[in-house]
């Protein structure tokens, strides 16, 4: 969902920062690097063009750089800027002025191999990140520079493209990698950190970010010794947290409140779910909000159900003693489909900034009713044999409980009690060891009211419904379903799909969610982080549950591995007169 008008060079990394002030509303994000957005350039533009480019007070710049010129507003519209007046601006002061020096807590762990250290080559690669940066890995393992960036090599790929300098740019990030082992609960090990990362930074005003990518038992510990031993003293300071965020309500409120002794609300970034860096859920609120064909019909009015489905086709194959700690439900619903419902059912934000897109999402889930007992399935994957393999089932898993009521699968509807969605079923459906991987949002339109064709359809009525699919993985894409006369002399009708298939029609692959969500910390862009209310919200409708079903020791519905789930979840969808969209035959997008 980008419009790429110029490449994060260093003279579009100043304009970036340069506007970070600026009075007007929106986030400046057309200078991304070709990987983001450019539907908030009005207002931010506007600015350049009306009063100049001002400097970031966050970062220490003193000085704005040049104006442009008020002559490329045109009839008072932002719209109308041309954007090519923007490829030649020099670098500003900022760029020499500043550093970034990024902390990955836990920089021995798998996450930070496989998804953060090769997220922020991706950046690099790119040309994402300021001119001056550096990346300090810190965890209890002793190891040496050099370790690291052995361990780092191995996960680092040129995947967007085949450049001739990938080895050069590789040898370049490594130099910029550096490794500090330390106690996370030692102040004085984060002071031997500050020392080191001030030697990094020189003079220049120093700005931090943490990445905690380690068990959310030790965060207070190491946010505690990183803000009094490790934090900057000219600059900003970030910490990015990752889920789990508490296990419930009071776990997530007391861990809230044990950051907030040590952070402001606006240095801590919840990065809650990582799927709403996902291209396709990013792209949902532009598909809405910018093509008229859609946001007319997107209310009770027209939409029968929407379906938020999740679905893997593996078990917990020896990681389940981790997750029998947590299960599907807190693990992926939610999470990751509660906040992909939140962006989809909001009203129209005042603006793109991160505030008014976050004050929509809490409205939605404050209109929500928490979840009853009798409106969620849940089921636990047995063992099963398919072509001569048999596949264990969870409680064979040798750090799963024997006993353990663990739910792998849950469905569960809710309702939105407002005026635009009172009476639409939202199902969820979220599991593991299924039939397929994927992820998807289906939208169910009503059937057409006295429909000349219905003799076409038969008794079915289904087969007739208009049903907007937008596929978050694997294959992005988006299609619309629609009926369709059969070419010939009859009258026959058919189903066709109107759609576009990412892979076919962008030739540039798409970026990782990471990379996304870590150039947003970076840049102090906190729309796709979640805030505290909102996660507050968020838990008050999935606590009482938990609560039922851990308390009732409540036992799951058993289901074959690699099956479709368990038959409840259809009598579930039923109850609303829905069938799940992604257990029928259709047409391949």
């Amino acid at each position: 969902m980008a419009l790429s008008c110029m490449r994060c060079s260093p003279g579009a990394s100043a304009v970036r920062r340069g506007l970070a002030s600026a009075e007007p509303p929106a986030p400046l994000s057309f200078a991304r690097c070709g990987l983001r957005r450019a539907a908030a350039l009005g207002w931010r533009v506007a600015a350049v063009a009306t009063t100049g480019v001002q400097g970031a007070k966050d970062a220490g710049v003193e000085k704005a750089a040049r104006s442009a010129s008020p002559s490329k507003v045109e009839n008072g519209s932002p719209s109308e800027i041309i954007l090519d007046d923007f490829e030649d601006l020099s670098p500003l002061s900022e760029n020499d002025d500043s550093t970034v020096s990024i902390t990955v807590v836990g920089a021995s762990g798998d996450l930070a191999k496989k998804k953060i250290f090769p997220a922020l080559f991706a950046l690099y690669y790119e040309d994402c990140l300021p001119k001056h940066f550096t990346i300090f890995g810190y965890a209890r393992s002793k190891m040496t520079d050099a370790e690291l960036r052995n361990m780092v090599s191995k996960t680092l790929t040129c995947r967007i493209d085949k450049r001739e300098n990938c080895n050069e740019k590789m040898e370049e990030f490594l130099k910029r990698c550096f490794y500090h082992s330390g106690q996370y609960d030692s102040e004085e090990h984060f002071m031997d950190l500050d020392k080191k990362l001030k030697r990094h930074e020189g003079s220049r005003v120093s700005n931090r970010l943490f990445y905690l990518s380690i068990p959310p038992n030790i965060f207070l510990d190491v946010v505690k010794c990183a803000s009094k031993s490790a934090s900057s003293g000219n600059g900003w300071t970030r910490v990015i947290v990752e889920k789990p965020f508490g296990r419930d309500s009071d776990s997530s409120s007391a861990l809230t409140r044990g950051l907030k002794q040590y952070l402001v609300e606006d240095q801590i970034f919840r990065w809650i779910d990582h799927y709403l860096g996902k291209e396709l859920v990013e792209n949902l609120s532009v598909l809405r909000f910018s093509n008229l064909v859609f946001e007319p019909l997107w209310s009770r009015q027209y939409i029968r159900n929407v379906q938020l489905i999740f679905s893997e086709d593996f078990g917990t194959e020896g990681r389940g003693g981790y997750f029998d700690r947590y299960g599907i439900i807190r693990d992926i619903m939610q999470n990751h489909l509660l906040q992909i419902l939140a962006l989809f059912a909001m009203e129209t934000p005042v603006s793109l900034e991160a505030e008014d897109i976050r004050n929509e999402k809490v409205k939605v889930l404050r209109s929500m009713k928490p979840l009853q007992l009798e409106d969620v399935v849940i089921g636990q994957y047995k063992s099963h044999t398919k072509g001569g393999t048999t596949y264990p089932g969870y409680t064979e898993d040798k750090t799963v409980p024997k006993d353990s009521v663990t739910p792998t699968f849950a469905a569960a509807a809710l309702f939105i009690n407002n005026a635009r969605w009172d009476g639409v079923p939202f199902l969820m459906k979220a599991g593991k060891a299924l039939h397929t991987k994927g992820a998807e949002i289906r939208v169910q339109f009503r059937h057409v009211p006295g429909n000349l064709y219905k003799r076409s359809f038969g008794t079915d009525l289904d087969t007739a419904t208009n049903e907007l699919v937008i596929r978050v993985q694997p294959d992005e894409a988006i299609y619309l379903k629609i009926n369709n006369k059969i070419p010939g002399l009859g009258m026959r009708l058919d189903r066709s799909n109107l759609n576009l298939h990412y892979a076919a029609r962008y030739s540039k692959e798409i970026p990782d969610a990471y990379e996304r969500l870590l150039l947003d910390a970076i840049e102090g862009e906190r729309r796709l982080f979640i805030r505290s209310d909102e996660l507050d919200a968020a838990w008050e409708l999935f606590t009482p549950l938990l609560k039922e079903l851990e308390e009732k020791r409540i036992a799951p519905e058993l289901y074959p591995y690699g099956s479709r789930g368990p038959v409840g979840a259809h009598y579930l969808a039923a109850k609303y007169n829905v069938r799940w969209g992604d257990l029928t035959t259709e047409q391949k997008a």
